[in-house]
C-alpha cells in the first residue's frame, strides 16, 4: 500500500473515530453500559475508575488491526494507529487537561482545547445518565449553546415535562 494512500486511510480513521466515540459515548456508556461510565461522573476514589474499561477494550480491535496490518493486510494498519492516535489524543486530553490525573500543559483562555474542556464540563454537570449535553471530544459545539440546552432541560424537568 502505497504511502500517500496509508496516510489518508490513517487521517480517515482518526476523523471517523469522532463519530464512532460519539456514538459510543451517546448511545453505550450513557446507555446500557452506563454501570460502568457511572464512575466517571462521580468522585474518583484511588488512581482508577471502572470506566477506565473502555479504553481496555477500545484499544483491542486497535492491537489487533496493527498486529494484522503488520503481518497479512496492510490496509489495517493506518487503521489500527488511526484508532490508536484518537485513543492517544483522547486520553493526554480527556485524562490529563480536562481531569488532571496527570500532569500536562496548560490550555490557554480562548483557544482551541479550553473550548473543549468546557464543553466537557458541561457535559459534567449533570451526573445521571440522561439529561447530558456534549458528548464528542474534538467536534463540540459553543458554550452558550450547551449552556441554553441545559437551562432548557432543566426547565422542561422542573415543569414535569
Amino acid at each position: 500500500m502505497r504511502l500517500a494512500l496509508m496516510t489518508l486511510v490513517f487521517f480517515i480513521t482518526l476523523a471517523g473515530m469522532e463519530v464512532f466515540a460519539w456514538v459510543m459515548h451517546r448511545w453505550v456508556m450513557h446507555g446500557w453500559l452506563w454501570s460502568w461510565h457511572r464512575s466517571h461522573h462521580e468522585p474518583r476514589h484511588g488512581l482508577f475508575e471502572l470506566n477506565d474499561l473502555f479504553g481496555v477494550v477500545f484499544a483491542l480491535p486497535a492491537i489487533v488491526l496493527i498486529w494484522l496490518g503488520v503481518n497479512l493486510l496492510p490496509w489495517a494498519l493506518p487503521v489500527g494507529l488511526g484508532i490508536t492516535a484518537y485513543g492517544m489524543i483522547y486520553f493526554f486530553f480527556h485524562d490529563g487537561l480536562v481531569h488532571g490525573r496527570f500532569p500536562t500543559f496548560q490550555a490557554d483562555k480562548h483557544g482551541f482545547w479550553r473550548k473543549r474542556i468546557q464543553a466537557h464540563r458541561l457535559h459534567h454537570a449533570v451526573n445521571t445518565k440522561h439529561g447530558c449535553v456534549s458528548y464528542g471530544f474534538l467536534w463540540v459545539q459553543p458554550a452558550r449553546v450547551l449552556k441554553a440546552e441545559l437551562a432548557q432541560r432543566r426547565d422542561s424537568a422542573a415543569s414535569g415535562a
